[in-house]
C-alpha cells in the first residue's frame, strides 16, 4: 500500500559538484547538488540551481563562465566545507590547486578527477533560485578514471548527495547495461 506524502521532491540522490567562479577578481568554489544535464548531445548544455543569496551567482552573471568539477569521495571534507561557509568572508580557492583552460573565469580542481569548463549559456530566474544553463566548453579527465577514452564512473567515486537523509553517499555496483536489460521483456512481449 503508497502513502500518500506532502508534494517533496524525491530525486535524491544527486551528484555533490563543486562549481568554480571568479568573483570580484578572485576564484571562488561552492559546493552544489541541484545539477542536471539539459542535453547529451552538441551543444552539452547543463543546468545548476543556485539560491539567490549565493556569493557565486554574481560572478556567474558577470563573467559568463563556471566550472563543474566532480569530486571523488576522498574529498567529502573539503566538498562539504566549500558548502558551509560563504566566499564573502573565506578564499575557499585556498582549498585547492586551481587550474585554468580555455575560459579564463572557469576555475577548475586538479584534485578532482573529472572537470567541465562551461560558458553560461541563459539563467532562468525563478522566485528562490538562479538556474543557470551552462555549455560545456572544455571537459578534463585524470587517466586514472578513463576506460580508453571515456569517464568510468566506477574509478571517479563520486560523491553522492541526499536531502531527505542529509548525508553523502557512495555508488554502488552496476546492476544491468542499459538499453539491454529491458530487451528481455521487449522481446517476450514482441514490441
Amino acid at each position: 500500500m503508497k502513502k500518500k506524502l506532502e508534494p517533496i521532491n524525491v530525486l535524491y540522490p544527486t551528484p555533490a559538484v563543486l562549481v568554480g567562479a571568479v568573483v570580484n577578481g578572485r576564484p571562488n568554489i561552492i559546493t552544489i547538488a541541484h545539477i542536471g544535464i539539459v542535453n547529451h548531445a552538441r551543444p552539452f548544455l547543463i543546468s545548476l540551481s543556485m539560491g539567490k543569496a549565493h556569493y557565486t551567482n554574481a560572478g556567474i552573471k558577470e563573467n559568463k563562465a563556471f566550472s563543474v568539477n566532480i569530486p571523488s569521495e576522498n574529498l567529502v571534507a573539503e566538498t562539504d566545507y566549500a558548502g558551509l561557509v560563504t566566499g564573502k568572508k573565506v578564499d575557499k580557492s585556498r582549498l585547492f590547486e586551481l587550474f585554468y583552460g580555455e575560459l579564463e573565469n572557469a576555475p577548475m580542481i586538479s584534485s578532482c578527477p573529472v572537470n567541465m569548463a562551461c560558458r553560461l549559456h541563459d539563467i532562468y530566474d525563478t522566485q528562490t533560485h538562479d538556474l543557470f544553463i551552462g555549455e560545456i566548453v572544455e571537459t578534463y579527465a585524470d587517466e586514472s578514471v578513463l576506460a580508453r577514452t571515456v569517464v568510468d564512473i566506477s574509478r571517479v567515486k563520486p560523491l553522492l548527495f541526499d536531502m531527505s537523509s542529509k548525508k553523502y553517499w557512495s555508488l554502488g555496483p552496476a546492476l544491468a547495461d542499459c538499453w539491454r536489460v529491458g530487451m528481455t521483456i521487449k522481446k517476450k512481449n514482441r514490441g
